[in-house]
């Protein structure tokens, strides 16, 4: 496997080596102690979270506060989503920042996401199953949010023909510069 930090800092993208014969294919697309080493800390993930979106929706940007934060790591199992990070971390060199990539089955690669960061994405694709792993179970009073289309974050979710399908909780969610953390 291998891992490489993004540009915002202690943000992962993790790319499983693909064996591939004529059954099919197998990759590890998880592994502790490869994941410990290369974020430089130890990681307890106690929660799994699958969500199943058609093309067009919009989930995001979402993160949870104090004792409840969570590190995440996120895998698309079935179609492609735009992906965005977004560096909530107020003394960190890289705040305020995001970071956007495209995550699909064929690429078959995670991102992990430390504790600190907002996060969401956009189904590119029909029937889009998305997982991930989170190391805080979901806590309802910790649940935070930034409101997608922010202009101070300026994000291009770079697909203005889909005709979005967001939630009405998201569309209520605040702007950056809103935001109590």
């Amino acid at each position: 496997m291998k891992i490489t930090e993004t540009k915002l800092k202690g943000c992962f993208i993790l790319e499983p080596k693909i064996h591939v014969d004529d059954r099919g294919l197998f990759f590890e697309s998880y592994h502790k102690a490869i994941l410990e080493q290369a974020i430089g800390e130890s990681i307890n993930f106690v929660q799994d979270n699958i969500s199943v979106s058609k093309k067009g929706v919009l989930r995001g940007l979402h993160f949870q506060t104090g004792k409840h934060a969570q590190s995440k790591l996120v895998q698309v199992l079935k179609g492609e989503v735009l992906d965005v990070v977004v560096d909530l971390r107020e003394q960190s060199s890289t705040f305020g920042q995001h970071l956007i990539l495209n995550l699909s089955s064929e690429n078959k690669i995670s991102i992990f996401i430390p504790k600190g960061m907002a996060h969401g994405f956009l189904a590119l694709t029909e029937d889009v199953i998305f997982t991930y792993k989170c190391d805080s179970h979901y806590h309802k009073d910790a649940e935070r949010g930034i409101k997608y289309n922010d202009p101070d974050l300026n994000i291009d979710w770079e697909k203005d023909d889909l005709n979005l399908i967001i939630s009405p909780k998201d569309l209520e969610l605040p702007l950056w510069k809103e935001l109590q953390l």
